[in-house]
């Protein structure tokens, strides 16, 4: 096959995928679906000047002063994007065998609170929820688990 036949061949496959997709049904999204997105594309930080009170810390405020946030709370804020499909290894929400053995191999509720305020193995400290307290964070963990203190 000479040089000009194969970007031929190769234009009119480009070309036959833009036709495709230029009539593709869009995806329609669940309202789940739609949360996990939103949650996805969150900023995760903000910068504040000196001196000025910071829209990020306003949320760590409130929830100090409404007292802690319940497990299910928690979860459903933090830790559904990947503690509900099991994202990279992530125990699913009770699925009561794997946390067991979570629970067997950290030696302890204490020890898998400890892990998961410190981070472990692809979840950073604290999940996605840097303002949460531990004992929130205990309380997620049983709400995902079962598993008490």
């Amino acid at each position: 096959m000479s040089r000009v036949t194969q970007i031929r061949t190769l234009m009119a496959l480009v070309g036959g995928l833009f036709s495709i997709l230029a009539f593709a049904k869009p995806v329609e999204l669940d309202e789940i679906s739609r949360k996990e997105v939103a949650e996805r594309i969150a900023p995760v930080g903000s910068v504040c000047e000196q001196g000025e009170e910071c829209a990020a810390n306003a949320g760590a405020v409130a929830s100090a002063a409404s007292g802690p946030r319940s497990g299910e709370q928690v979860y459903n804020q933090f830790c559904t994007a990947c503690h509900t499909s099991g994202v990279l290894g992530a125990p699913k929400k009770g699925d009561t065998a794997t946390w067991e053995a979570k629970l067997s191999a950290a030696g302890g509720f204490n020890n898998l609170l400890g892990s998961a305020i410190k981070g472990v193995g692809s979840m950073p400290p604290k999940g996605t929820c840097a303002d949460c307290s531990d004992e929130e964070i205990s309380h997620a963990i049983e709400f995902m688990s079962g598993l008490k203190p």
